[in-house]
């Protein structure tokens, strides 16, 4: 019966969205569609039909009624009930694993989705529909326009310069640090940390002073028609360098936990030093590697600090998306800014899952090493 119940709700809410993105019904209809589908995920995933109830309950008839008359405001009535449907999912999944009352485990879960519910489900759900909030027309018009299509591309091409760059480099050094024993070895393994430690404004400051009108190597470069910063090659420069870590600081513990033995074998029995990485090495790490790879593409794609100060928010020059985003809001044409910041947010979903992915191939590679160790 849920079953059959879940799918109609689902065939209702395809339906309700259709007609809004045809523009056949009004903005109210994607209320109404997101409430069936969060129904029908309620349904179908509910175990105990009582504390269901009960939830469904609290969240539709107090606590959204509450909401609307203080705030006068029904946008987040889905909100609070995809809150209470995740809460519900967790309720019935979770063990406990230690001898504490029910109540403790119940009254942990509840404070922490509160606190996601008000920190990201709340912002991940305005972004979303604040973007929408003029209709699908107005939202693909906004990401379509000339400036929004050319900080799109650009945060895509700065993304494909930088992670290739900082993944070769990220490691070589992670190779160095873990595989050989060298003078100064604890230095660079410092330095590595001065991207994290430092603001990102007072990295792009780094790169004026080096390369701009009135720094060290200004007159040089305006001499041969060269542009660093206010250019392309800034924005290069500004994101590699807070972005460079994450491949090293990945790769080191985990080179370092293999050890050098199956490289010393492999250089034992015959085999070149590329050839002892490419067959050895690198399958090893192949899935670390991947992780920060992952990390690397999400912090160039959301880079705001250092390259808003590299950048010279020269529109459809030099603006990447989360510039784009501001200058937007600023200008009091929040539609476009939150369509922007949506196809943003995507992006940084679509990074979240292939590092969920990621992280759950590295859990079941250590089992296995762990296994077949024992």
């Amino acid at each position: 019966m849920k079953k059959y119940l879940a799918i109609v709700l689902l065939a209702a809410a395809t339906i309700l969205f259709a007609l809004y993105l045809f523009e056949v019904s009004g903005f109210f209809n994607i209320y109404v569609a997101i409430f069936l589908a969060i129904s029908a995920i309620f349904i179908i995933t509910s175990k105990s039909l009582v504390k269901s109830l009960s939830l469904f309950f609290v969240a539709f008839f107090i606590v959204s009624p509450i909401y609307v008359i203080v705030t006068e405001n029904i946008a987040a009535i889905n909100a609070i009930f995809v809150f209470i449907t995740i809460l519900n999912i967790v309720t019935d999944s979770a063990k406990s694993t230690s001898k504490e009352p029910t109540w403790i485990k119940t009254a942990a879960l509840i404070v922490t989705f509160l606190f996601l519910t008000v920190f990201v489900f709340l912002p991940l759900y305005t972004i979303f529909t604040q973007a929408f909030a003029k209709g699908a027309a107005v939202y693909f018009a906004s990401i379509s326009e000339s400036d929004a299509w050319s900080a799109i591309k650009l945060t895509l091409i700065v993304a494909a310069v930088v992670v290739p760059v900082n993944t070769f480099f990220g490691v070589l050094l992670a190779w160095a640090i873990a595989k050989f024993d060298f003078r100064g070895k604890s230095v660079i393994t410092t330095l590595i940390e001065v991207p994290f430690a430092i603001s990102p404004v007072i990295a792009g400051l780094i790169f004026i002073l080096l390369f701009g009108a009135s720094g060290w190597f200004g007159s040089y470069l305006s001499e041969h028609n060269i542009r660093i910063v206010f250019a392309l090659p800034g924005l290069f420069l500004a994101t590699a360098f807070v972005t460079f870590p994450f491949v090293a600081k990945e790769l080191i513990p985990l080179m370092q936990e293999m050890g050098k033995d199956d490289e010393e074998a492999a250089l034992t029995l015959g085999a070149g030093g590329l050839q002892t990485f490419f067959k050895i090495t690198l399958p090893n790490i192949k899935w670390g590697l991947l992780y920060g790879i992952v990390l690397t593409n999400a912090r160039a794609m959301g880079e705001f600090g250092a390259v808003a100060v590299v950048s010279g928010l020269i529109r459809g020059s030099t603006m990447t998306m989360p510039l784009h985003i501001e200058v937007l809001y600023n200008e009091y044409l929040f539609t476009a800014s939150f369509a922007v910041a949506s196809l943003l947010t995507l992006l940084a979903l679509v990074t979240l899952i292939v590092k969920t992915i990621i992280e759950r191939y590295m859990l079941l590679q250590r089992k296995r090493a762990l296994h077949n160790g024992f």
